[in-house]
């Protein structure tokens, strides 16, 4: 099975969940983390293969009430809310965590439904394939201990649910070996409508032309229910007018001004919205007092909508405002500071003032005014239009090397402001040393195999919450070469530059170390280590001959290659005859010779017009002939005109590979009748030699031509043909520069053939002239002092002879020079920075002349001369450059200055800078050591550098267990140290001195075994001793080991 991704590693992470983490109940201690490694990179940071989006968004819809979030909710499908590509859904081979599918979604059960099972969905794909738990309320259902309770392909079954035990907020939890991810909230409620009271309800007497108002008081239920009244008798029911109102907040029926007709009995009939159910209340008798008519009186509103509406952007909103007084009031509507949206309706007498699909811009105050003829009334209050969370910015699967850094963002947008909250594997996540989360950014620093697994990022309101899930792996290995980087001979001829390829596939990323035969490789000006690690050598000499071996260390292990160079001399070719003119039918021989190393084999191709020719369709023309081993003709027989064009001779060898061109002319000769003996050529150019020959042909075939004519030149005349290409190039200041491309001699047309350089400025009138008088001609060079730089003249060139002159080319626009740099760079230092480094720093003075195109270094040794100086050249606007490949302890003089197309500025003053001295060239010596179980203390003679090397600053101990290749260090000020041997095995241990000019020489290796108990003395393990008296050993053991008995 061929993947892009090789499984090499399956680790079980015991407690990979943060300590302060709190596990949901029930939740596998141990989590899994893949490790890969990526064929042909050592880490990709981000990856997407699965194209498909970790997302679950809230429910979105209309609000009827905000009393209850699931009521008339509307869900998006969850079959859109995923996309998967083909390749995807069917690629069993590829291992992913889980990603839902579907998602629960919340449920209203009506308690008398015949079919006493809730199902709330769940299902996820993954590979390996997830499994399921559910929660409720945020603890997990033991679905093994309720027969009530199955789950069927992920989805939850309650059967014979119970709104006491089973209600509240359901979450999915699925999981396999990559970790867990947790659904949205579902909530689950239950459909009921009670029955009113039995009791009888008192009658209510008012006047006529009073206001009341009826109490519907109704029974318990769920969810919303729609409220009417009945007058005297079933189906009778109540029209709503200006007079008459029912608030379907309230349920209570408001009879502004009460009239004769209106005495009787009312009954509240509710409806639950979900189940149908109606019930009716007892009847409430009205009656009429005898004590006389109620007089007129202001409005006064008895029914309005909250001092705060709160509604779902999208929603319908219904604001009810009705009033009692005498004269019935009207009802009028108006939005403070603005006008009623275009949209609004007025319902129920203008008692309810409606909003479809309500915006953020129809928040604001809203008033209710009522007034009749003896006064009004006003309320006033704020509609506040909100939006769930909607996801900006998501997350993307992620797998990265031990020890990157992981950031993942997070955004959403929605009103109020959402934020954020982060898990990992279905359970809280908290900031840590190493974990940072700030407004939905998640950072997590120096990752490692324990931060593997599935995280979820939720945004959430005081309206909803959205979950946005992903994957981060963790990629491990040690380092490992392709087979195509494996022990291989490089060939190279002298001057070319040498790769030599270091790419291992490791994880985290291998230090890339390179020796040349047994020594470390320096690295100079012209070799250096690429950042991929590769090694790249310009200008090859046979210095560079011999073995490479390049080493990639990390972490987990080590791993090499090896490559051998061999530099050879480069190879030559000529190629004979270099220009040939031919008629149809006669033959040629092109002979290519090849000047090569002798130790190297070579073969030869040739083309016509850049295309291989092939012998054997070419109907016996070509014929390939291999004379010598470095040399080889092509034959070309009865050549006809499809012949003609560029033929083309490469020789390759191990090393290189060097080509080169000759072109080929196929005249075509006149054809005239059988029985003519002389014909006129037309057309020839002027002042030309030709001669010519004569074919006899028929429907046979063509004979061979004739000896050739005498060479005959046409007559003088006058030049058709101006220069092509007429163009500006870089000068000196003050000076215009005009060059063309010289007319070839047969178009010359008679002696004395010259140019004609015509200029002026432009935008001026008269042309100056001026005569080259050589035919190889190809600039013209004006000098004036009083042209400023950049200043644009039109230019054209004529051509002339001794017959008259002939045509100018097309007028072109040409720019006077700009001139070399005038200024010399300013606040030049000189660093050094190590045995061989030095870093130049400059600055340039930008408003002088002669704008730069990059900047020359010079740098000579104090007792050379400036002349000698070695140059380096940086482009463009750089200001700084490093030296290598310098000697050490060496005092260096360095000048800059700035160069351009039309040469070099003036150079800045001398600086001057000295490398480090080398480290010190002695190793440490008259090593001793003694052995208490895995603790070894050491001692060692100071070293002593000599005059010309660097002082010594300190000491470092490298040890390392026998077979690894990483050693741990040790610094210290003293000539003394204690190791710690924290394995079983053999120990080696190095001692070097540590100087500003990098590391001395290391002393002789020392082989110790570690186990615990014992003493091994030095007397019995020393691999290096001087001559040193006994007593001082014994001194320099005590001061080391205090704690240790002798």
């Amino acid at each position: 099975m061929w993947l892009s991704w090789k499984l090499l590693l399956f680790l079980s992470l015991t407690g990979c969940l943060s300590e302060y983490s709190e596990a949901v109940p029930g939740l596998p201690t141990s989590y899994a983390a893949i490790l890969r490694i990526k064929s042909g990179s050592s880490s990709l940071a981000s990856f997407n293969s699965k194209n498909r989006p970790r997302l679950s968004s809230p429910s979105l819809g209309s609000v009827s009430s905000p009393g209850w979030r699931g009521a008339a909710q509307h869900y998006h499908s969850p079959t859109n809310l995923y996309h998967f590509s083909d390749t995807f859904k069917h690629d069993e081979s590829v291992d992913y965590g889980p990603v839902f599918v579907q998602e629960p979604d919340d449920m209203i059960f009506p308690t008398d439904s015949e079919e006493k099972k809730v199902s709330l969905n769940c299902q996820a794909r993954g590979n390996p394939t997830p499994t399921y738990r559910w929660l409720r309320n945020g603890t997990e259902i033991d679905i093994e201990s309720d027969y009530r309770f199955s789950l069927i392909e992920g989805s939850l079954i309650i059967n014979n649910p119970s709104e006491m035990k089973d209600s509240g907020q359901y979450q999915c939890l699925t999981t396999n070996t990559f970790g867990s991810i947790l659904s949205r909230e579902a909530v689950l409620q239950f459909a009921y409508l009670g029955n009113f009271s039995g009791r009888t309800r008192s009658a209510v007497s008012v006047r006529e032309g009073q206001g009341v108002v009826l109490m519907c008081s109704p029974p318990l239920h769920s969810p919303e229910i729609i409220y009417s009244w009945v007058f005297n008798e079933f189906p009778s029911f109540v029209a709503e007018d200006s007079r008459r109102f029912i608030s379907q907040e309230t349920g209570n029926l408001y009879i502004s001004k009460v009239q004769t007709s209106d005495v009787g009995s009312y009954i509240c009939l509710v409806k639950n919205t979900v189940t149908n159910a109606r019930v009716l209340s007892p009847p409430t008798p009205l009656t009429l007092r005898n004590d006389g008519v109620m007089g007129e009186y202001e409005p006064k509103i008895e029914v309005h909508f909250p001092y705060t509406v709160t509604a779902a952007k999208g929603s319908t909103v219904k604001m009810e405002c009705f009033a009692l007084g005498n004269p019935v009031p009207t009802i009028s509507w108006r939005k403070v500071n603005g006008h009623n949206p275009s949209k609004a309706r007025l319902r129920k007498s203008q008692a309810v003032l409606e909003i479809p699909n309500v915006q953020l811009e129809d928040a604001g105050m809203y008033e209710c005014k009522a007034e009749n003829s003896r006064g009004r009334n006003v309320f006033r209050g704020q509609l506040q239009v909100y939006t769930y969370p909607h996801w900006v910015e998501k997350l993307n699967d992620t797998q990265l090397d031990s020890g990157d850094q992981l950031r993942w963002e997070c955004k959403a947008t929605g009103k109020p402001r959402p934020t954020y909250r982060w898990l990992k594997n279905g359970v809280p996540l908290w900031p840590q040393s190493r974990i940072e989360m700030v407004n939905g950014i998640l950072m997590i620093h120096s990752v490692n195999l324990s931060d593997a697994g599935m995280y979820q990022c939720l945004a959430e309101n005081k309206y909803g919450t959205i979950y946005a899930s992903a994957e981060l792996k963790i990629l491990a290995s040690a380092p490992t070469f392709p087979q195509n980087q494996m022990r291989k001979t490089i060939i190279v001829t002298k001057g070319q530059e040498v790769v030599i390829e270091c790419k291992p596939q490791a994880s985290p990323k291998p230090t890339i170390t390179w020796k040349k035969g047994d020594k470390a490789l320096r690295e100079s000006k012209r070799i250096t280590i690429l950042p991929h690690g590769s090694l790249r050598i310009l200008n090859a000499s046979k210095s560079d001959e011999g073995r490479y071996l390049c080493q990639g260390v990390n972490v987990f292990g080590s791993a090499e290659i090896i490559a051998s160079i061999s530099v050879k001399e480069p190879t030559r070719i000529e190629l004979t005859p270099k220009k040939i003119e031919l008629t149809v039918g006669e033959s040629i021989v092109l002979s290519c010779k090849a000047l090569h190393d002798s130790t190297l084999d070579v073969t030869f191709y040739w083309t016509l017009n850049g295309q291989p020719i092939d012998f054997e369709k070419e109907g016996g023309h070509f014929e390939s002939i291999k004379a010598q081993a470095s040399s080889a003709d092509l034959m070309i027989r009865n050549i006809l005109l499809m012949h003609a064009g560029r033929y083309g001779c490469r020789v390759q060898t191990a090393a290189d590979t060097v080509s080169d061109e000759t072109e080929l002319l196929v005249r075509v000769p006149d054809l005239i009748s059988g029985d003519m003996e002389s014909a006129m050529a037309v057309e020839l150019n002027p002042w030309v030699e030709y001669e010519f020959r004569v074919v006899a042909m028929n429907k046979i075939g063509t004979g061979d031509p004739s000896a050739p004519s005498r060479v005959i030149r046409t007559n003088e005349a006058v030049p058709k043909t101006p220069p092509a290409n007429v163009s500006g190039r870089s000068g000196r200041r003050h000076e215009l520069v005009i060059a063309w491309e010289p007319v070839s001699e047969e178009f010359q047309s008679g002696e004395g053939f010259g140019y004609i350089v015509a200029f002026r400025p432009n935008g001026t009138r008269g042309w100056k002239e001026k005569m080259v008088t050589s035919s190889d001609a190809s600039k013209f060079i004006y000098r004036d002092e009083s042209v400023p730089p950049l200043t644009p003249f039109e230019v054209k060139v004529g051509v002339y002879n001794n017959k008259g002159d002939g045509p100018f080319s097309p007028i072109v626009v040409i720019c006077s020079a700009e001139g070399e740099p005038t200024a010399a760079p300013i606040d030049v230092k000189a660093t050094s920075l190590s045995v061989s480094e030095i870093l130049v720093a400059w600055k340039h003075i930008k408003e002088s002349l002669g704008r730069p195109q990059g900047f020359e270094v010079g740098y000579w040794k104090d007792m050379e001369k400036e002349e000698a100086a070695e140059k380096v050249k940086t482009e463009g606007n750089e200001s700084s450059i490093l030296l290598t490949g310098l000697e050490g302890n060496t005092l260096y003089h360095l000048t800059v200055r700035a160069y351009n197309a039309a040469g070099y500025g003036p150079p800045s003053t001398a600086v001057h800078a000295a490398t480090k001295k080398s480290p010190p060239s002695q190793a440490p010596g008259n090593i001793m050591w003694i052995q208490d179980g895995s603790h070894v203390s050491l001692g060692w003679e100071p070293v002593r550098p000599l005059a010309n090397e660097s002082d010594v600053m300190g000491y470092k101990v490298l040890f390392r267990q026998e077979g690894q290749s990483n050693s741990q260090v040790i610094e210290t000020q003293k000539t003394s140290a204690v190791v710690l041997l924290p394995d079983v095995g053999v120990y080696i241990i190095e001692v070097c001195a540590v100087s500003e000019g990098g590391d001395g020489t290391a002393s002789p290796q020392i082989r110790v075994p570690s186990f615990s108990g014992g003493k091994v003395t030095s007397a019995q393990s020393t691999l290096h001793v001087l001559s040193t008296s006994s007593s001082s050993v014994t001194l320099l053991l005590a001061l080391m080991v205090p704690s240790t008995s002798w």
